[in-house]
């Protein structure tokens, strides 16, 4: 390698913002472009190397923070990328898309809420049919409310949650089983809330805690008919969930602060983990959960 191509080494803690950040609060389900500062999604940073030539990828939650970043690598590394996401989140979709046609790549837009089981089936069908087939399929899209106390917890409130986060994973991986050939890949966003929970977090973490069951158990079923199955486990990340009620607002302004690095993580720290888990090369890597999670964390 020579020493113009040669990347240089930088130090972690300072490679990006940290905090004290401003409080900023916004409506569920927030958008990117609202966010200060601006998360980077690998939007300028991120180089492809044709690791997915060909492949065929459905990323729910695809318009911001790691949904986002995964679209956008998946496609500089030659995938067709379908994204879905909520209607209110339309202006940030278009702004993946656009980067992912700006790689000479497919992208496709399916806004709709995949708290509809009707709605999860017809996103997957469109979705094959948009890309002529589907061989990863991204479970990435995800609820999170921070409240003090059980009591104040709503039954509406707990339902959207285990909705969103366990029962459309269910039903947008049942819908695309039939179409996934051998070799394909199946990955889960899961959280260091399922191993290390915090209080306010209660429903979440449960249903962070049920994404890595769901990884482990899965691999073990499609181990043998060619299909992985992993997960990826992230800590502290500066996406949209945490400034539109995902983190109270006084935690927003030192958020990140409480890792090794000191920092939040950016989504596009971990847009490489999802490409690994769905390249071929990572063939016998199945029934994991890889860690990004600043130094803290378990998995």
């Amino acid at each position: 390698m020579s020493e113009s191509t040669q990347k240089k080494l930088e130090n972690p803690a300072g490679k990006y913002p940290a905090p004290p950040f401003n409080r900023q609060p916004q409506q569920a389900p927030g958008l990117a472009s609202k966010m200060d500062p601006l998360p980077d999604h690998g939007e300028e940073s991120y180089k492809g190397s044709g690791r997915l030539q060909g492949r065929k990828a459905l990323i729910t939650g695809g318009d911001s923070g790691i949904g986002r970043a995964t679209a956008i690598a998946y496609a500089r590394e030659g995938a067709d990328v379908v994204i879905n996401y909520l209607p209110e989140e339309q202006s940030d979709a278009d702004e993946v898309i656009a980067l992912i046609q700006a790689a000479g790549r497919k992208g496709v837009a399916i806004p709709g809420d995949i708290t509809d089981p009707e709605f999860c089936k017809e996103l997957v069908s469109t979705a094959v049919s948009e890309l002529g087939g589907l061989d990863i399929l991204v479970n990435n899209a995800g609820r999170q409310q921070a409240i003090d106390s059980i009591l104040d917890i709503t039954e509406e409130g707990f339902d959207a949650t285990i909705k969103t986060n366990i029962y459309a994973p269910f039903w947008i991986t049942k819908a695309a089983l039939p179409h996934l050939p051998e070799g394909s890949a199946i990955i889960a966003t899961s959280s260091v809330q399922a191993y290390d929970p915090s209080e306010n977090l209660f429903d979440y973490a449960q249903t962070k805690a049920a994404n890595v069951a769901y990884v482990k158990s899965l691999a073990k079923q499609l181990g043998s008919k060619g299909i992985r199955v992993n997960g990826v486990a992230p800590g502290p990340v500066w996406t949209p969930l945490q400034v539109s009620g995902g983190q109270p607002q006084d935690a927003i302004e030192k958020f990140g602060s409480v890792t090794p690095l000191g920092r939040p993580g950016q989504p596009a720290e971990l847009a490489s983990i999802f490409v690994q888990l769905a390249d071929a090369d990572a063939s016998y890597a199945t029934g994991q959960v890889y860690g990004a999670a600043g130094g803290n964390g378990h998995p």
